[in-house]
């Protein structure tokens, strides 16, 4: 992880990080101690000018303007110290600046080209040497091994059940395979029993209500066929009675 205004040391190496920039040099012990001291200057002066002017907040500047004038002359500041620090110390310098056009901005105290390299073989090398990455890559790369083999076995397996590739097959082979179709094939049928035995008890479970709806029904209808053989005699009483009235009163006529 890269961060700002962070250098460190390692035996006959310098690394400066500086945003996203990387300055790495090779440095005698004697120039390591110089180093040392100029750093713990320039910290210093670092440190009294953030009390004289007040500390900056370390944040993206939202100002278009202001951030392009801010890189320009921190850029200016870092080459000129990478190029005084090659020279100084005698240190060999790799500087690499992308700014946020993406335009590139370089500084090199010999072939930049070979510095990377170098670079990127310290770092597989220090890579090599720690032995927990190296035992976790070991590990990872027995378990894909692993995963590999048991598909391999599991794809044979699927071919043979499907009836593939049972031409090279022992006696054996063949006897454990039906045998194992044939505890498959009881699954599948016990499955499809259950089922059937769960949509028997639902379609009797239907079957009831409708009945007891039915009968409901049949109630219904025969109350309404009372009520209406009720209001049928009803009717036909009083037109009797009304015939009976209307043939007395001819008859006292």
């Amino acid at each position: 992880m890269v961060r700002e205004n962070v250098g460190f040391f390692l035996p006959n190496q310098f690394f400066w990080f500086c945003g996203a920039v990387v300055i790495t040099g090779s440095v005698s012990s004697t120039i390591f101690e110089t180093c040392i001291s100029e750093q713990a200057v320039f910290r210093d002066s670092l440190l009294y000018l953030e009390m004289v002017r007040g500390k900056i907040e370390m944040k993206r500047i939202e100002n278009g303007t202001s951030r392009q004038v801010t890189f320009s002359k921190r850029r200016n500041g870092l080459l000129k110290k990478a190029y005084e620090l090659s020279v100084l110390c005698d240190a060999q310098v790799a500087l690499i600046i992308f700014s946020p056009t993406g335009r590139l901005h370089e500084f090199s105290s010999s072939n930049m080209h070979k510095i990377i390299e170098r670079y990127c073989e310290h770092a597989k090398e220090v890579q090599t040497k720690n032995p927990e990455v190296e035992h976790y890559i070991q590990q990872l790369k027995q378990e894909a091994a692993n995963m590999a083999k048991k598909m391999e076995i599991l794809e044979a397996s699927q071919r043979k059940f499907l009836g593939h590739s049972v031409a090279s097959c022992s006696v054996e082979e063949l006897r454990e395979l039906d045998n194992q179709l044939e505890r498959s094939l009881r699954n599948v049928r016990a499955r499809k029993e259950y089922l059937f035995r769960e949509q028997i008890e639902q379609l009797k479970e239907k079957e009831r209500l409708l009945l007891e709806e039915n009968t409901r029904l049949l109630g219904k209808c025969g109350e309404n066929e009372k009520k209406e053989v009720a209001t049928c005699s009803q009717s036909s009483q009083s037109s009797e009675l009304v015939e009976t009235e209307l043939s007395l009163a001819s008859l006292l006529k």
